[in-house]
């Protein structure tokens, strides 16, 4: 097990998270200086450019929110067998919420709690409420994911886009079917083609599919999870392909900074700072948190070395959506309809 302690925390934007937290009861058990212990597994690393690291980020977040608050540890490359033994460890070191971030972890997450209803759980992504002791929160990313169809639909000179995703559940499922839905708003005459590599740590392949897809004609891609990364390093590879992100870390990248021309990520740190508040209301689960634009889950960005690239039509498109989304929540609401 690799932990790692948190006696500072990096600055990141904040957003305010009250919308996250609900109801009332009793005040939840602290450590003797008030701090909440709270534990993440995670199956990559923090600095995945992706999934993981938005999780680890939004934790950092959350501390520099509640100053004083938040005692933190990580556990990095947890499969699903290995997780049980680092939670049932965090369990005996007295860990108040253990946040296991993938829906792989279902199972084991769902055994702690009956096994340790005085300890709170957190996993996502999934909308299922399965115990008093467990969150569960579910990213809306056929928001995010409908955005960048927009700017891919808008992008593209071939009428031919690719699509790296890891398997077809979750919010990744969400993601891929906004993202045709936004193509087809926009550009009802492109081809999207997506591939699943069938897991979310397969940079290789991620890579690999995209690099078909290219050879195919593609010239602007996307991609699911933090796998999404190999796709995104084969687009460096070749002249006049762009690439649009579904996390701002990606912008950060040598190889995002070179062809990823927009990218949103997740919230996590409102998901966080919810959690705790509710943990001082009493609340230790048994309810679902939803992320989208309306509550302030997601966020958005352009990469400003790109931007020359970035016309009027696809500035206001996505503005007019961003604005849609803020406004209302479940404006996709058929976005399960999307056959693939």
């Amino acid at each position: 097990m690799k932990k790692l302690v948190f006696a500072l925390v990096l600055f990141i934007a904040l957003i305010p998270a009250a919308l996250f937290a609900n109801g009332a009861g009793e005040t939840a058990d602290q450590t003797d200086d008030g701090q909440y212990k709270v534990a993440l597994i995670i199956e990559n690393t923090i600095d995945d450019r992706g999934w993981c690291q938005s999780m680890h980020e939004g934790i950092l977040g959350a501390m520099e929110q509640l100053p004083g608050k938040i005692h933190y540890e990580y556990s990095e490359r947890m499969t699903t067998v290995d997780s049980e033994s680092i939670a049932r460890q965090y369990i005996a070191d007295g860990f108040d919420l253990i946040i296991a971030h993938g829906s792989q972890y279902r199972n084991m997450v769902s055994d702690l709690a009956a096994e340790f209803p005085d300890v709170s759980f957190a996993f996502g992504t999934s909308s299922d409420i399965i115990a008093d002791n467990v969150f569960t929160y579910m990213p809306e990313s056929e928001e995010t994911g409908y955005l960048s169809g927009i700017i891919a639909g808008l992008l593209t000179k071939n009428d031919n886009i690719g699509f790296v995703g890891p398997v077809d559940s979750g919010d990744a499922a969400r993601y891929t079917r906004g993202f045709m839905l936004g193509v087809e708003a926009v550009n009802p005459d492109a081809n999207v083609n997506v591939a699943f590599t069938g897991s979310f740590s397969d940079y290789v392949r991620s890579g690999e599919l995209a690099t078909t897809q290219i050879l195919a004609g593609a010239d602007v891609l996307t991609g699911a999870s933090q796998q999404a990364i190999g796709a995104l390093r084969a687009c460096a590879e070749y002249d006049n392909v762009l690439w649009v992100g579904q996390d701002l870390a990606q912008l950060d990248t040598p190889e995002g900074q070179a062809k990823c021309v927009a990218a949103s990520a997740y919230n996590y740190t409102a998901v966080v700072v919810g959690l705790i508040e509710s943990l001082d209301q009493g609340i230790t689960g048994g309810t679902c948190i939803p992320m989208n634009f309306n509550n302030g889950g997601f966020i958005f960005d352009y990469n400003p070395a790109l931007s020359s690239v970035v016309t009027d039509d696809i500035r206001a498109a996505v503005d007019e959506a961003i604005a849609s989304f803020t406004a209302s929540s479940g404006v996709l609401a058929d976005w399960a309809d999307v056959q693939i």
